[in-house]
C-alpha cells in the first residue's frame, strides 16, 4: 500500500497543477465562465462621446494636439493620467476619439433646438476637412468650426434641394465666401 501512496500523491499534484494552469490560460485568453453573457463591443462613436465628456477643456485641447501630431502613445498616457482608467481602456478611448473627433462640450444643459447650434458656431480643437468632387472638379473646405454632425446637416440640406441654406450654413462654419460655398454645395447636390 505504501508503494502506491507516492505515485498517487504525484498524480494528484500534477492534476492540481494542470487545473490551475488551465484556469490561468482561460482568464488570459478572455474565456467566459459558463453561463456568463458575452459583453457587446461598445459603439465607437458613443465611446468617443463619453471619453470626451470626461476631459477638461485643457486636457481635451492637449489630447487632440497630440493626436494631430501623431503621438498616440503620449495621447494614451495623457488620457490615462486624466481619467485614471486602465491602459487598455485609455487606448480604446483615444482610438475612438481619433476616429470620431468630438468637440469640447462644457457640462451645460443641451440646447433644445439644433438650429441654435447653426447660428452660433463654436471652434473645435481640431480641423475638419470636407471634400466634394464631381468629374474633374474637386473642392475642399477645412475649418475648425465643422464636425461630422454639422457637415451631415449641410449635406442633407444640399441633397434635399435647399442649396442656399446649405451654402449659408457652410459659410457660418468656415472661413470661405458665399460664392465658394455655393460652388462646394453644387458638387454635393447629387
Amino acid at each position: 500500500m505504501e508503494s502506491l501512496l507516492v505515485p498517487l500523491l504525484i498524480l494528484a499534484l500534477v492534476g492540481v497543477g494542470v487545473l490551475f494552469t488551465a484556469r490561468a490560460l482561460g482568464r488570459r485568453k478572455g474565456h467566459l465562465r459558463p453561463g456568463a453573457a458575452p459583453q457587446p463591443a461598445p459603439d465607437p462613436v458613443e465611446l468617443a462621446r463619453a471619453s470626451a465628456a470626461r476631459l477638461t477643456e485643457e486636457q481635451h485641447r492637449r489630447l487632440y494636439a497630440l493626436i494631430a501630431q501623431g503621438q498616440a502613445m503620449a495621447a494614451v498616457k495623457l488620457y490615462f493620467e486624466a481619467t485614471g482608467d486602465g491602459l487598455r481602456a485609455s487606448r480604446d478611448a483615444v482610438g475612438a476619439l481619433a476616429a470620431h473627433p468630438q468637440p469640447f462640450r462644457p457640462e451645460a444643459p443641451e440646447q433644445a433646438n439644433s438650429e441654435d447650434e447653426d447660428d452660433a458656431p463654436q471652434r473645435f480643437a481640431y480641423r475638419y476637412r470636407a471634400i466634394a468632387s464631381k468629374g474633374d472638379v474637386t473642392r475642399e473646405v477645412s475649418s475648425n468650426m465643422l464636425n461630422d454632425e454639422i457637415y451631415g446637416r449641410i449635406r442633407t440640406l444640399a441633397r434635399s434641394g435647399d442649396t442656399e441654406a446649405a451654402a449659408q450654413a457652410l459659410t457660418r462654419h468656415s472661413d470661405i465666401s458665399l460664392k465658394q460655398a455655393r460652388e462646394f454645395i453644387a458638387l454635393l447636390e447629387d
